[in-house]
């Protein structure tokens, strides 16, 4: 986010304090920001219908961006957070892919398919005998960059060339969606404004 918005003072962080990992992420997020001088402000959800509140709330706090925890009420509504994100015309950062894909801004976290690869190589490992007790814990060893240029192009927001080079090539089969997500390099190299 730092990367899209160099002047950024303050981020807000859209959270579920029912969650158990929402402690130890947002502490992570502060500590981050705390490093660049950034101020975060936090709102809490713990259902659907808390969403506008928190989002009305991070916008009375005059956030330059926001950020969403991954969590399983937020990718339960992906599309819902990604629709009132860009209603509100607040920058927003998620952690997964499928956020960009129903709207979102941007999106940064572990690949779902490479995650997927790893539980299936398990799964076949466990079938030729082995015991699950005896494998070890596996991390997410790939992490993607997902950007989303017609969100980005609706919030008049210019992608720099810095960031480019980050974002994985994760084409869509057809042109048509490539060109309605941008998620690729190509599309971002496209978005640049002329010299």
């Amino acid at each position: 986010m730092r990367e899209l918005f160099p002047k950024a003072r303050a981020f807000g962080v859209l959270v579920n304090p029912q969650n158990p990992r929402a402690v130890a992420d947002l502490a992570s997020v502060r500590a981050a920001a705390g490093t660049l001088g950034i101020e975060i402000y936090e709102a809490k959800d713990s259902a659907e219908s808390d969403f506008e509140g928190a989002f009305a709330a991070l916008q009375s706090k005059h956030v330059d961006a926001l950020i969403i925890l991954g969590d399983p009420l937020a990718s339960s509504e992906e599309k819902g957070l990604a629709e009132m994100a860009l209603r509100r015309a607040v920058p927003a950062m998620y952690f997964a892919r499928e956020f960009p894909q129903a709207g979102g801004l941007i999106s940064y976290g572990a690949s779902s398919p490479d995650a997927y690869r790893q539980a299936g190589r398990y799964v076949g490992r466990i079938l030729k005998g082995e015991r699950s007790g005896d494998l070890p814990v596996l991390q997410p060893t790939k992490f993607e960059l997902v950007i989303n240029l017609k969100t980005a192009k609706a919030l008049a927001l210019e992608i720099p060339p810095t960031l480019c080079r980050f974002v994985d090539f994760a084409r869509p089969r057809r042109q048509r969606r490539a060109e309605n997500y941008g998620y690729h390099c190509r599309a971002v190299v496209l978005a640049r404004s002329p010299r």
